[in-house]
């Protein structure tokens, strides 16, 4: 029987299962595009005792899809989603940004070659 919620619980043990399979399968540090702009499943590697697990990137897009920077903001839990969260809709954030981008000097842009990857459905 369906709940008012049915497809949402069916999407969200869809993506679990993926998500599941990703951290079995995936290889160390391996980057998987999801279907929202600029979020990455990243799988992590062990570490100092803790097992292999993955964690949520969050790093800009280009034209091509491919993410901007080397690494984005890693996000392993809903607690520290929430404290980066609070951090990043702080007004005084974004004036502190602006006034580090105006005395930086311009940067070049390089375009990257597209590269295709398998998206996890969010």
């Amino acid at each position: 029987m369906l709940t008012p919620h049915g497809d949402e619980n069916l999407s969200e043990e869809k993506l679990e299962q993926t998500l599941k399979q990703f951290l079995e399968k995936g290889k160390e540090w391996e980057r998987r595009p999801t279907s929202i702009a600029g979020v990455f499943i990243l799988k992590l590697p062990s570490y100092r005792g803790s097992p292999q697990r993955l964690g949520v990137e969050i790093n800009p897009i280009d034209a091509s899809g491919n993410p901007t920077k080397k690494r984005g903001l890693v996000i392993r839990n809903i607690l520290e989603f929430k404290e980066f969260k609070q951090i990043i809709n702080d007004e005084k954030l974004e004036r502190v940004v602006s006034g580090v981008e105006k005395v930086n000097p311009p940067s070049a842009e390089r375009p990257r070659p597209k590269k295709e990857a398998e998206v996890i459905e969010v």
